[in-house]
């Protein structure tokens, strides 16, 4: 028999028993949609870190009090936990120290989970509220699209100003409804509206515009004086960043009052360890997803194997038949094996859709842009095929060796 014939043999006895061979490549289905949803998703983060990046400005870092991410076990966190925090007075004196050693030097401190007001509209409670310097904007790539920004003045002062993120403003006004001079309530304080930044999108599926900035002494002096601070620093250029970056972290231990043998207490966040930190969270749920994969393929594999054994001996007199009239071995070999491999392909593909369709739902609903991910749907494909033929041989080489005689009399 031709190649052509033998698959199109092996689809026909497929075909012949319908429910068992759904229910047998659904095994490859599920361990493949696993793998292959959860890479989708992970890959559209991917593809938002560049855009992430863009929550610190060029030639920026920032030290805070915590890592971007904390990985470990709970001793390790409390470490981070038990430090103290950044103070006004120590973000000041570093300040001091550094403020003819880089371009700008800007103070931030926020909270989550805020419910702003204006007038009759209220937002849900997921609006962040940002104590920041004039230098905010400047230090975080944002740009004030109406309005003006902080100055030095709203923070000497700690007026009850505020600017808006563009999905905060949304959310407050209509489109025909300055929120210039309107007023906002969030957290029993009421602020100004003095400006509204220009929109800035996603980053890491989350909205980096639903949140009010405020000046940051009046957050410490009105909101909570015992949130720790973070310092963001933008060096003069590329060239000097690594130089800037060795005199921040020492006049930080000198405002900290570190001594010379004591570690830092307090981490650098740069675009680089923030790309780290994304790499090693997307290893860690590669492997995971990758061996929970695997081992639902493999268990599809077992079925597979049961359900070409279970066809071998319902069609004994068919392979005694085709032995008797001089088909070869290999003929027998091939078709049995052909009919496993396209079980689990079969599967596979399904598998590989649905879980392509899934990561996509998940990463539009994060705001993340949709991606296939082709190299991961190939590694499936390639896994599916191995899974097929290893677990289609034996049954393939039990049919092949059928005595043709004990075959015919259907034994």
């Amino acid at each position: 028999m031709s190649l052509i014939e033998i698959i199109r043999q092996a689809v026909s006895s497929l075909a012949a028993n319908k429910l068992r061979s759904w229910l047998t490549l659904m095994g490859v289905a599920v361990g493949v949609f696993s793998i292959i949803a959860v890479m989708t998703t992970i890959d559209a983060l991917d593809r938002s870190v560049e855009s992430g990046l863009a929550s610190l400005g060029a030639n920026t870092f920032q030290i805070q009090k915590y890592p971007a991410t904390v990985f470990g076990s709970g001793h390790r966190r409390n470490i981070y936990v038990n430090r103290q925090d950044i103070t006004w007075r120590e973000a000041q004196a570093f300040r001091k120290t550094m403020e003819q050693k880089a371009r700008t030097i800007g103070f931030i401190i926020s909270s989550q989970a805020n419910q702003a007001k204006s007038g009759d509209r209220t937002t849900n409670p997921d609006v962040v509220l940002t104590g920041g310097d004039e230098h905010f904007a400047a230090s975080n790539g944002f740009d004030v699209k109406i309005g003006r920004n902080l100055t030095p003045n709203d923070i000497r002062s700690a007026k009850n100003t505020a600017i808006l993120g563009s999905d905060l403003a949304e959310a407050l006004f209509p489109a025909s409804d300055s929120p210039i001079a309107k007023q906002v309530r969030i957290g029993g304080e009421v602020y100004t509206v003095s400006g509204v930044f220009t929109k800035k999108g996603a980053a890491f599926g989350q909205s980096q515009d639903n949140f009010m900035l405020i000046p940051i002494t009046r957050y410490i002096s009105h909101v909570n004086e015992k949130s720790s601070l973070g310092i963001t620093v933008e060096a003069w250029s590329q060239k000097e960043y690594a130089r800037t970056l060795d005199h921040a972290i020492g006049a930080m231990r000198l405002a900290r009052g570190l001594g010379v043998r004591e570690e830092n207490d307090f981490e650098i966040r740069t675009n680089e360890s923030l790309v780290e930190s994304f790499r090693d969270i997307k290893r860690s749920i590669s492997i995971g997803a990758f061996i929970i994969s695997f081992m639902a393929l493999l268990t599809a594999g077992v079925g597979i194997m049961n359900i070409m054994l279970v066809s071998v001996t319902e069609r004994t007199r068919e392979i005694g038949i085709r032995k008797s009239i001089g088909a070869p071995k290999s003929s027998i070999l091939r078709q049995f094996l052909y009919e496993a491999l396209l079980l689990s392909l079969a599967g596979g593909l399904i598998g590989a859709a649905a879980g392509a369709g899934a990561g996509n739902i998940v990463a539009i609903n994060l705001q993340l842009p949709p991606v296939i991910p082709i190299l991961w749907v190939a590694v499936s494909m390639a896994v599916c095929s191995a899974i097929g033929v290893a677990f289609g041989l034996f049954p393939a080489w039990k049919a092949a060796n059928l005595d043709p005689v004990e075959a015919l009399r259907g034994k």
